[in-house]
């Protein structure tokens, strides 16, 4: 009781607010974690599906696992997790503080509870990159191509993927037409510049860290916390289980 009393009150005073969540704060809302003995698509491991060099192999069976993703974030509803945080959010910039939520996920769900400005680690569901002219733009059709329509069911039964390179998704630059990748971090990319810099902005500025829903495993985010604790600011974890940077919080 003495310690939640202690952490109501330091982020009752708290100025800058960094809230780091992952995958746990989707589940509730249907969206897989693709992680551990359930993360399969079809007969895939979809971590390995998640890699430049899968697209590069087969873009028409990557772009089918993508366009399932796509179904299940733009079906799925944001649960009272991320209510919460958006209600957080806003009531706290009203007093004029500052509340950043840095997220692993990629289903958009934060912004459509009401969440602002969400530094988006891994990328969006809901946006492109052409692998040309490198141009990344908003697609939020589903399906996202009429190839795709009909297309990324999980059924294991399902053997091959085959749609044409050329039915794929397109970029809508005039003069380029260059084939889409999903603008997703994948396993064995780097984090975008800008976006990293949002985030060590965040870690550098707070003076207290929620952490919500992630396992703390994956890299860069998972040195974010240990960075903040190390500062010898208050980090409160809210998981179901211990986490392996449980021991680094406060």
């Amino acid at each position: 009781m003495n310690a939640m009393k202690s952490f109501r009150e330091v982020l009752s005073n708290a100025k800058n607010v960094l809230i780091l969540t992952g995958s746990g704060v989707s589940a509730e809302s249907g969206i897989p974690t693709f992680r551990g003995a359930g993360g399969f698509w079809r007969k895939y491991q979809a971590q390995n599906l998640a890699t430049p060099e899968a697209f590069e192999a087969n873009p028409s069976l990557v772009w089918e696992f993508y366009e399932y993703r796509r179904r299940v974030a733009n079906e799925a509803k944001p649960n009272k997790a991320h209510k919460a945080i958006a209600n957080f959010q806003n009531r706290r910039l009203n007093e004029g503080k500052n509340v950043t939520i840095v997220t692993q996920n990629i289903d958009e769900l934060h912004q459509r509870a009401g969440a602002k400005d969400v530094v988006e680690l891994h990328g969006s569901l809901y946006k492109t990159r052409c692998i040309v002219c490198h141009e990344v733009a908003i697609n939020k059709n589903i399906p996202i191509c009429p190839a795709l329509e009909g297309k990324g069911s999980p059924d294991p039964s399902i053997m091959i993927s085959d749609i044409a390179r050329e039915d794929l998704p397109r970029c809508q630059k005039e003069n380029c037409k260059g084939l889409l990748r999903p603008h997703i971090v994948w396993f064995g990319e780097n984090l975008n510049e800008h976006v990293l810099k949002q985030a060590f902005k965040a870690v550098e500025n707070c003076d207290i860290c929620l952490v919500i829903g992630t396992s703390s495993i994956v890299y860069p985010a998972a040195m974010f916390a240990p960075q903040v604790a190390q500062r010898g600011i208050p980090v409160a974890e809210f998981n179901l289980e211990a986490t392996p940077a449980t021991r680094h919080f406060e």
